[in-house]
């Protein structure tokens, strides 16, 4: 996949775990922290599919690496908000 498709499959996946992970209260996030959440995700997605599986995930335009890519961006959110939960508790 090239460049740009990357920064699209990105966008997409990015903004997907957004609207997932966010409900009601949902933050709105620009699109350059949706491409860094759905790259990262993504990768994030791949080493989770092929700790479960053991097979390698090969990201391609597809339905199935968009799946892995939304539940990776999904768990990098979730965690995210974990944290960023637990240390505003704290001051």
């Amino acid at each position: 996949m090239g460049f740009f498709s990357w920064i699209i499959f990105g966008a997409l996946a990015g903004w997907a775990a957004n609207l997932v992970i966010g409900g009601r209260e949902r933050r709105r996030q620009g699109c350059v922290v949706s491409v860094l959440v759905g790259v990262v995700g993504a990768a994030l997605g791949g080493l989770l599919y092929r700790l479960v599986t053991g097979h390698e995930k090969s990201f391609e335009f597809d339905f199935p690496s968009f799946g892995v890519a939304v539940l990776g961006s999904v768990v990098l959110l979730g965690v995210l908000r974990l944290v960023l939960g637990l240390r505003n508790r704290g001051k």
